[in-house]
């Protein structure tokens, strides 16, 4: 049989899932002007152990953003076609930023879980104690 999860892996798992979307949306920022480079993206499955669902949260591999790369007229850079094109990134700052700011209070949100879980086991433990 197995052991169930406790509140405090769950949220921890949901931290750890988030800062992993936090590092991949931080990324693509730096590589907003990086020609040719694809956005990356995060998706999130159940963890399994064992062959079981756990309720954990973690990050499946990372992907690509397959939308068209934006071509971009600038005959003097180096690796401009000899119409003058080359392609750019397709990483748009206002969803890197949305989804930052998204990442970041899912991450609070499981924090507060994790510190609530915390302290109601701390006041279980002086409530047997006494």
């Amino acid at each position: 049989m197995s052991d169930p999860v406790s509140p405090l892996q769950l949220s921890a798992s949901g931290m750890r899932a988030q800062s992993e979307r936090l590092r991949r949306t931080a990324e693509n920022i730096a590589n907003t002007d990086t020609p040719g480079y694809r956005r990356k993206l995060v998706a999130f499955e159940e963890a399994v152990r064992f062959g079981r669902p756990t309720g954990e949260v973690q990050t499946s591999r990372t992907l690509l953003d397959q939308s068209e790369l934006p071509q971009i007229y600038d005959p003097s850079n180096p690796l401009a076609d000899q119409d003058g094109y080359y392609l750019g990134s397709n990483v748009d700052l206002v969803i890197e930023i949305a989804d930052s700011r998204e990442a970041g209070r899912s991450y609070e949100a499981n924090l507060k879980m994790f510190e609530q879980s915390r302290q109601m086991g701390s006041s279980l433990l002086e409530l047997l104690r006494r």
